[in-house]
């Protein structure tokens, strides 16, 4: 019982619609007395031959009363029990999403999105059936069975109850037997789980690489052993859910033998009426139901425990990123300033940069070139706090970006990265994405700038088109440019544009800069690209070789040294000129 000492904290905040809820339960409970006992009378009068006409219409109205009542007041608890649980499992999946919108990248790095939905889904399925059937099973069980209890104690006989429960020791032993065993299996069922989850949606993610390379069959074939894997797995559940309801009827006949044998015994002696038998066999046939229910808490207490062992697991990640109390509050602006000693990536010994020193002031273009791996990307990535384990700092408008609220930080930036993720919207929400409230003429601006309109103009719906998932009816150019309009309507402070412009052509990757150059001057552009025509404009530019600066400054100045800037300029230039048939 231990998962309902975990969700004190929310029985506690919902306590007015639970006690109300309970305080009903356990008045439906006693109103269950009623009837049996009525029955016991009745008979008794019947074998007597008092019965009456108006004495069995008084009856009869009290067991239609009871009816209702149980009738109205089922309802109410349904209500305020069940409907404080939906409430518990709203509040998790909220803890749950802002959760994984403030963890970092190594976060996601080290677990499957399939996985982390099955925990937002079946898991908090699993856990809101604790706090709504867990509750009632729990209160319904033990207030129905304690009052049965007393009023076959009380009214009939105190020996016979003692008798017909002398089994009960063994059930609560064999169902905390069967619940052991219940959690452990039940855990292993939702890791298989989440694994089929995370296998489903990355087939699906990735069905144009298996079909290209048709592997439908292997791939069929996997999800085919994973998901046998699920039903083994929660076969064994099954299995041992289904020792519950045959170990309580045994237990429950076991009583009824004893009870009939040694009652009859009573009646025949004289010590108890034939009415009072009927009446103990009906109590304990209400018994029936508490047994029951007492096995089913079992299942769906560990079913919740395991769960919530697992989501708590999550929401006990700490988060590696956090603002000061002291963070300052207003957006940066000014020069940007790289003071690195060395940085690695958690849980990783070799560092990825090693003495990373340099600056560039406000309203210049940095370019950054280098092979794949150097480090471009994560060296941008620093800049926007998504690591934090650097040995240095880095300076913005005079101040260390620790030192600046993460959310006024990347305000002032506008950041398009080499994977270009839409969403399934439209191409105008995707564009006013960090911007919803911008006016249409302004999405069009920065589409424009971008060099799209003219495409987006082309589309069935023009702005209104639907890109489909991750911006599946697009190419990868217009994907590209649709991103970078994205991050242009924020008319950020710093714009960085991470291999941004390697999906279109040479002619339009002139035009955006150019429009660039135009439109943002006196604000800070980072360009990273292996296209050495996109930053040979820049202010400053960096060579970057297996995480360290071996070359900087101006294009001329590159130029002029015997290094790889030089060397991979020329290159390309003699393969642009082979491409246009030496013109």
């Amino acid at each position: 019982m231990r998962i309902f000492a975990e969700l004190k904290w929310f029985f506690w905040e919902e306590r007015k619609a639970y006690v109300s809820g309970i305080l009903v339960l356990m008045f439906v409970a006693f109103l269950q007395l009623i009837p049996p006992k009525v029955i016991g009378i009745v008979a008794d009068s019947v074998k007597d031959g008092t019965i009456t006409k108006a004495g069995m219409g008084k009856w009869v109205a009290i067991l239609l009363s009871a009816g209702l009542a149980m009738y109205v007041m089922r309802y109410f608890w349904r209500i305020m029990i069940f409907g404080s649980a939906v409430k518990l499992t709203r509040k998790l999946r909220d803890q749950l999403f802002e959760h994984f919108t403030k963890m970092s990248p190594g976060f996601y790095q080290n677990r499957r999105i399939g996985d982390l939905m099955a925990h937002a889904t079946n898991d908090l399925q699993a856990i809101q059936q604790t706090a709504g059937v867990g509750v009632l099973t729990l209160v319904d069980s033990l207030a129905t069975g304690g009052f049965v209890i007393l009023a076959m104690a009380f009214t009939i006989s105190w020996k016979l109850t003692l008798i017909a429960l002398i089994p009960m020791p063994l059930m609560a032993w064999l169902t905390s037997w069967f619940g052991t065993m219940l959690h452990r299996s039940f855990h292993k069922a939702q890791e298989a789980f989440s694994s089929l989850n995370d296998k489903t949606q990355e087939s699906i993610s990735g069905i144009k690489v298996i079909k290209t390379f048709g592997q439908e069959q292997e791939d069929i074939e996997d999800f085919t052993k994973q998901s046998e894997d699920v039903v083994e797995k929660n076969i064994t559940v099954a299995k041992i859910d289904a020792l519950y309801d045959p170990t309580i009827s045994i237990i429950v006949a076991i009583s009824f033998f004893l009870s009939i044998g040694f009652g009859a015994r009573d009646v025949l002696n004289g010590t108890m009426t034939i009415g009072e038998l009927i009446s103990f066999t009906t109590y304990l046939g209400l018994l029936i139901w508490p047994m029951l229910a007492f096995g089913w808490l079992f299942n769906i207490v560990e079913r919740g425990r395991a769960s919530y062992d697992r989501v708590a697991s999550l929401l006990r990640q700490p988060q590696d990123i956090r603002d000061t109390p002291e963070a300052i509050a207003h957006t940066p602006a000014g020069d940007i300033e790289y003071c690195i000693k060395e940085f690695a990536f958690p849980g990783e010994e070799s560092p990825l940069l090693k003495d990373i020193y340099f600056s560039t002031g406000k309203g210049e273009t940095l370019g950054i070139v280098g092979k794949t791996g150097a480090g471009k990307t994560t060296l941008l990535k620093l800049l926007i706090r998504e690591y934090t384990n650097i040995s240095g700092e880095i300076r913005f408008g005079g101040a260390n970006i620790e030192s600046y609220r993460l959310e006024q930080l990347r305000e002032a930036i506008g950041y398009v990265p080499q994977d270009h993720f839409l969403f399934s919207a439209t191409v105008a929400e995707n564009i006013a994405f960090a911007r919803p409230d911008a006016s249409r003429d302004e999405i069009i601006a920065a589409a424009k700038l971008a060099n799209i309109h003219e495409d987006i103009l082309g589309f069935t719906n023009g702005y209104e088109t639907v890109v489909g998932e991750r911006g599946v009816s697009l190419s990868g150019g217009q994907k590209q440019r649709i991103s970078i309009a994205r991050a242009l309507i924020l008319n950020p402070e710093v714009l960085i544009l991470d291999d941004s412009l390697s999906a279109v052509d040479a002619k339009t990757e002139e035009a955006i800069l150019g429009a660039l150059k135009q439109e943002r001057e006196g604000k800070t552009t980072i360009i990273t690209s292996h296209r050495l025509s996109a930053i040979q404009h820049a202010n400053l530019i960096l060579v970057i070789e297996e995480g360290r600066i071996t070359e900087r400054g101006t294009h001329e100045q590159l130029m002029e040294n015997d290094g790889w800037y030089r060397e991979m300029y020329l290159r390309q230039q003699l393969e642009e000129l082979v491409e246009h048939g030496g013109q």
